[in-house]
């Protein structure tokens, strides 16, 4: 009976497994897909600023503009790398419950709260829930083998999509056919966040993370980082347990040898251009995004709510960045040669767009000048986000998208404090669409010289060696593809569309798929 007892038992093992672990994999990227979902869920939030502007709240439209709004640029920037380092070390769980009780206290400061000091509060617990957005990016590629990065990227991505645009949709047909009232949407979305806080609570906690928590689960021995099995030390076989203290292995094997790979990518003209233009040039995007709300109402200060179309503008202008995201998958250019150029007609045509929205009196021209605005922003974000990672591990992908986002939130907060602020200029919102343009023009002028000489410094070259060919932007289909749609899986989460005194998933800290991901505009 010995011998014979075994074989029943090990012959059903293997076969289970394999079934049972692939079932347990489908139902995983169905419920972060459902609760990426409904967590986009929050039809009132298109249609915050005319519910503080009407008779609800009844602020002035100075108290919003040079008040309220810059508290939520000061408060994200306060926030952005505690909130990055705790989703690492706390393994992404606790963050996203955090976010999810930030979400409901934006809400229900928005119901009951009524003095501009409430509102400034609702607008740091915004900036908590805008910082956590990192926890969810990065927690659904900590649950997967790598070879499932780029399907879960597209899993999650398109969940996430379609959460903005059934939101912004729904929120519109509320207002427009159901006549519901701004407050009514309020305690709708404040309903659907509670139900995805306890989404939330049912996630499973992962057991590793990218820097803090690298011991494998089954083993319980450090997991190596890509840079040490890329680079190991001197006498330092890769793989091997890098140090003996975790304080001493992230100070000499993480942060220090990440450093030193920058320092020396930072040699790359292309790797520089994009992350110049990742700073500059999201600045710039935020505060128009931030900020377009308001000059809606300014241009249009309608009292019937069925008129307000901000719903459906953000569901179009979600609909067209998705659209041109994708379409940039396909581009194939000699970006060596000619991404200055390429930048510098862009963001001209979107300094065109600032001013249209400055200059115009016609709503639908506004409604029209932000869609195309946001559209050329996000035709870019994936061709930037592939140039960068191209010639980075995923690690020091995370690296730099993460300084990159972070200057770029530095630099929006510089300009608030001078622009929007009552502490600084304090200017009325029309008179700030007119300098956006104007920094606009610059970037634009900036890129078309840096095309002039960089076409001159090749020009006599070109006679005797061909020109180097350039990476090109290709649609995801091999490893390294999966490495970059993973990335751009999380700097894509800007694009949903917020209100202005709230903000877009733009702003999230991006990072690679091993710990990854910006909403929507």
């Amino acid at each position: 009976e010995k011998p014979v007892s075994p074989e029943p038992q090990a012959e059903p093992g293997p076969e289970p497994g394999p079934g049972r672990e692939l079932q347990s994999w489908q139902w995983l990227v169905f419920y972060l897909c459902f609760y990426g979902f409904m967590s986009q869920m929050r039809p009132g939030e298109s249609f915050i600023t005319p519910y503080l502007l009407g008779p609800a709240k009844n602020f002035t439209k100075k108290q919003v503009t040079n008040e309220i709004t810059p508290v939520l640029s000061y408060s994200y920037m306060a926030v952005l790398v505690p909130m990055f380092l705790l989703t690492d070390y706390l393994r992404y769980k606790p963050v996203l419950l955090l976010q999810g009780l930030s979400y409901i206290a934006v809400w229900l400061l928005l119901l009951f709260g009524d003095s501009v000091l409430h509102m400034q509060f609702m607008e740091f617990f915004y900036s908590l829930t805008m910082a956590a957005r990192i926890a969810y990016s990065s927690y659904i590629f900590s649950l997967v083998r790598p070879a499932q990065y780029q399907r879960m990227a597209s899993y999650s991505r398109s969940a996430v999509l379609l959460g903005v645009f059934t939101s912004s949709v729904l929120g519109q047909l509320l207002v427009t056919v159901g006549k519901f009232s701004f407050t009514t949407l309020n305690y709708i979305s404040l309903a659907f966040l509670t139900f995805s806080l306890i989404l939330a609570m049912f996630l499973k906690r992962p057991k590793r993370s990218l820097f803090f928590n690298r011991s494998e689960p089954a083993h319980g021995e450090a997991s190596p980082s890509e840079l040490d099995k890329m680079h190991p030390g001197p006498g330092q076989p890769a793989g091997r347990k890098l140090c003996g203290t975790p304080l001493a292995g992230w100070r000499d094997w993480i942060l220090v040898r990440m450093l030193r790979e920058l320092g020396a990518s930072l040699r790359l003209p292309q790797l520089r251009l994009w992350s110049l233009w990742w700073v500059f040039n999201s600045a710039g995007y935020y505060m128009i995004v931030f900020y377009v709300h308001i000059l809606w109402n300014d241009i249009d200060p309608t009292k019937d709510t069925t008129k307000v179309y901000n719903g459906g503008v953000d569901a179009a202008s979600t609909l067209l960045g998705a659209i041109t995201a994708f379409a940039a998958g396909f581009v194939k250019i000699q970006w060596a040669l000619w991404a200055k150029l390429i930048i510098g007609g862009v963001t001209a045509v979107q300094a065109g767009l600032i001013f249209l929205m400055h200059k115009t009196g016609s709503i639908w021209l506004c409604y029209t000048a932000f869609v195309l605005f946001r559209g050329f922003y996000q035709f870019l974000v994936p061709i930037a986000i592939f140039q960068i990672a191209s010639s980075l591990s995923k690690e020091l992908c995370a690296l730099v998208f993460g300084i990159n986002t972070f200057l770029a939130i530095v630099l929006k907060t510089i300009i608030t404090l001078i622009v929007s602020d009552k502490r600084g200029l304090g200017l009325h919102v029309r008179s700030q669409f007119l300098v956006y343009f104007g920094y606009f023009v610059v970037l634009s002028i900036a890129y078309f010289l840096g095309a002039v000489l960089g076409t001159l410094w090749h020009f006599p070259r070109s006679h005797h060696q061909p020109l180097p060919l350039a990476q090109e932007l290709r649609s995801p289909s091999g490893e390294k593809a999966a490495q970059v749609l993973s990335l751009q899986d999380g700097v894509l989460s800007n694009l949903q569309p917020e209100a202005t005194t709230l903000a877009p998933e733009d702003g999230a800290w991006t990072a690679g798929p091993v710990l990854r991901d910006q909403r929507a505009a």
